[in-house]
């Protein structure tokens, strides 16, 4: 059974541009309704490298561990 969807003309042209000669629309907009429940959080590596605004951040944290005073573990109980 088949339903008309209607979609703007950018999402249009980004659906064409992923199609190949061989795939349906419906094929498209399955695939991405599949990617989007299969991603886990490994998707996510590597996704600040060489973000400036991060390093500042990462270098703030390291700096802040080297102030942190540890304390001797108490074994008394």
């Amino acid at each position: 059974m088949s339903k008309l969807v209607s979609l703007s003309d950018k999402a249009y042209e980004k659906l064409s541009k992923m199609k190949k000669s061989n795939e349906s629309f419906s094929d498209i907009v399955l695939k991405l309704a599949e990617n989007k429940k299969k991603k886990s959080i490994m998707h996510l590596a590597g996704i600040w490298k060489n973000d400036k605004e991060m390093d500042k951040i990462f270098e703030k944290v390291l700096a802040d561990r080297h102030k942190t005073m540890y304390r001797e573990k108490d074994t008394s109980w």
